[in-house]
């Protein structure tokens, strides 16, 4: 991997880490929101779908809940 690839992708752990970190109980939306929104992360092409993906498989200290009345997943950090 290419070092500009791999801090592209270290810095989105580190924002999604951060942000779930203050906003315990959130969405994908409300993740990919926050960083092309707030952060201006717009070139890195995030939708709540490719975030969903991306948390399990790469960012090991963040849990997820399914919400009984919605049916979305709820992020926070491992305990």
């Amino acid at each position: 991997m290419g070092n500009q690839k791999q801090a592209r992708e270290e810095r989105l752990k580190r924002e999604i880490r951060r942000y779930i970190r203050s906003n315990p109980e959130c969405t994908a939306s409300q993740i990919v929101a926050h960083l092309s929104i707030d952060l201006r992360m717009r070139n890195h092409g995030l939708t709540p779908r490719k975030v969903g993906f991306f948390i399990p498989r790469y960012v090991n200290d963040v849990d997820w809940r399914l919400d009984s009345s919605t049916g979305k997943r709820l992020y926070s950090l491992a305990e």
